[in-house]
């Protein structure tokens, strides 16, 4: 499953109240019904990370150590488009035939889908879906395979419901406030073009400022820092790169081919009043190296794992998880930083005015590199 094996795609939620292992209880009182129940109406809820069938959520098949991995299973009858349309077409064929008419009155035709598709709804076989969730009781977060708006719009009050409490999703600005008491609203929207003429953003624009900042310091100082705990870490950026400047029409860049890092189109982005908005991240720690496509909204993409040293499931689920845990708490620990130095008035101009001249001097070499 999601969190099981291979790569993991997923965001970051803070929990509101910490919990214990008591949650399973709560789990298991809102698990899935049984398939067996599905009729016209959809069904849904909790049952393990094992498998979409498994309704036993008890604490042997569902917590390991800090960790409750469960998954929010929906079941649902569809009927493909294509055999509703053809079935559909027929009957009102044969309705024709029978009123010696051309044409069906509106209320004829709806009447004729309606007894189509509840003919047609029970013979079709369930459509499941899915979304992993870990609640990692140790950080107070809850981690979730849900990176589109509907997933997270679908999982958001189903957790509430269970666990009593709305999970908060994890993004520059919650994150800001939450880890430094920044509001974002309070911070001056920034350029980094040397371009003066540029309009400046309507809007602080958290994320891709960390990221361009990010791809800056990374530049300068060689990409080695240290976690909270004092253990070091490397990072790295790589393409494809995608760069997001606000304004009228089609202000998104995204460069794949060759070294986007190094490119003169990068800086050309950058020198138009772009921002980096989406980049491929390598984290290494000690031996274990992870990457992952990561958005300036925090969003992570196909983080890929180091292969474990554990053999049993068990072992090699919370192997896992605390790979991932690093890999979200150093990126956290960069934006800390980031986060000190953009609220430091004296210290943040003259970042500012060093980002300015760096992109310049790209900006420079992608005109060089053209002549």
């Amino acid at each position: 499953m999601a969190f099981d094996s291979g790569s993991v795609s997923f965001r970051l939620f803070y929990l509101q109240q910490s919990y214990d292992t008591g949650l399973l209880d709560a789990f298991a009182r809102n698990a899935a019904p049984a398939i067996t129940s599905l009729n016209k109406d959809p069904i849904s809820g909790w049952v393990t990370g094992r498998h979409l069938f498994d309704r036993e959520v008890t604490e042997e098949k569902c917590v390991f150590g800090p960790y409750l991995h469960a998954q929010l299973m929906k079941a649902e009858k569809k009927i493909p488009a294509s055999l509703l349309r053809a079935h559909i077409k027929m009957e009102e064929d044969i309705e024709l035939r029978a009123r010696e008419t051309e044409y069906l009155p509106r209320a004829a035709k709806a009447e004729i889908k309606q007894r189509v598709t509840d003919a047609l709804l029970p013979g079709m076989p369930p459509t499941l879906s899915s979304i992993a969730v870990v609640v990692d009781f140790r950080n107070d977060l809850l981690i979730a395979a849900a990176l589109s708006d509907k997933q997270i719009d679908t999982l958001s009050p189903v957790f509430k419901e269970t666990a009593g409490t709305l999970p908060i999703l994890l993004t520059p600005e919650t994150a800001a406030l939450r880890r430094k008491q920044i509001n974002a609203n309070d911070l001056e929207p920034v350029s980094f073009s040397p371009d003066d003429s540029l309009e400046l953003p309507h809007e602080s624009t958290l994320g891709m400022d960390f990221f361009t900042w990010l791809w800056f310091v990374w530049e300068k100082e060689g990409g080695v820092y240290h976690l909270p705990d004092g253990r070091e870490f490397g990072v790295m950026l790589e393409g494809p790169l995608t760069f997001f400047r606000e304004g009228q029409g089609a202000h998104e860049a995204v460069l794949r081919k060759g070294t986007p890092i190094n490119s003169r189109e990068a800086g050309t982005a950058l020198c138009c009043g772009k921002k980096l908005k989406r980049a491929k991240v390598v984290i290494g720690q000690g031996d274990a190296v992870m990457s992952a496509t990561l958005d300036a909204d925090f969003a992570i993409r196909s983080l890929k794992l180091p292969k474990g040293e554990q053999e049993d499931a068990i072992g090699r689920f919370q192997e896992r998880m605390l790979c991932i845990e690093t890999f979200w708490s150093a990126w956290l620990s960069l934006y800390d930083r980031f986060l000190d130095l953009r609220t430091d008035k004296k210290q943040w101009p003259k970042t500012l005015d060093a980002m300015k001249q760096w992109i310049g001097h790209i900006g420079e070499h992608a005109e060089a590199n053209v002549q």
